[in-house]
């Protein structure tokens, strides 16, 4: 008998209690900078070194962190279920809890790529600095979709979220497109979970809602353990 499919819709609250930063503060900084001088192809082109630092300092906190209870459960549910998980986080602590099926919308800090060959791309976990390479002598930059550039993996990801059979949606405002156009590509009347201490969306704005007004560490393991029982 073929396992129920489970899509997970995960963004910046799902790792917030690992203790990564989330990406905006209220004033859309981000670690002090404005975000378009840190995350934009026109910030890269005129400081480099700034931008390739504050990746540094983003990789450096990674290696220093770990998954949460949330990440953790959410592995747990592949002993019953199929599982996949389409992220917007750049960290790797879905793949660290377990979790074997993670797409990443918004690319991965522990990777980099040729600034001139999009395929040719590394696994990297220490710092990148300024005359780091690929083999033709071109810079390597984070692999991080940046403001303005396009999602390469959305349409892996409307596929993957339109065979959803429940569909649950973890620490993302679903407000930020074109990510938060994923949720309409689930099959109608599938039964949707949306956990976020800070809801912004209502019950009655679709069909088989049901809001866990709870962080990701403690509203993730208490929905897994009501889809094992059920």
């Amino acid at each position: 008998m073929s396992k129920q499919k489970i899509v997970v819709l995960t963004g910046a609250g799902m790792s917030a209690e690992s203790g990564l930063k989330t990406f905006r503060d209220e004033n859309g900084l981000w670690e002090g900078h404005d975000v378009m001088q840190v995350a934009s192809p026109e910030g890269f082109a005129k400081n480099p070194a700034l931008v390739l630092e504050f990746y540094n300092q983003r990789r450096r906190q990674l290696l220093d962190v770990a998954p949460n209870q949330g990440h953790l459960a959410l592995a747990r549910l592949e002993q019953t279920f199929d599982v996949s998980i389409v992220t917007q986080n750049i960290d790797n602590l879905h793949e660290q809890a377990g979790s074997s099926h993670v797409v990443h919308l918004h690319g991965e800090l522990f990777k980099v790529r040729s600034t001139r060959n999009e395929n040719y791309i590394l696994d990297w976990t220490g710092d990148l600095v300024l005359g780091d390479s690929d083999e033709n002598g071109h810079q390597l930059r984070p692999h991080i979709v940046w403001f303005g550039e396009m999602v390469p993996m959305l349409e892996t990801a409307a596929q993957i979220t339109q065979q959803a059979e429940i569909l649950i949606i973890v620490g993302t405002s679903m407000q930020v497109y074109p990510a938060a156009s994923l949720i309409h590509y689930a099959p109608s009347n599938t039964p949707i979970y949306f956990i976020d201490p800070r809801p912004n969306i209502r019950a009655s704005d679709f069909e088989n809602l049901t809001i866990i007004p709870k962080t990701a560490a403690e509203g993730v393991p208490t929905l897994v353990e009501h889809l094992f029982n059920r």
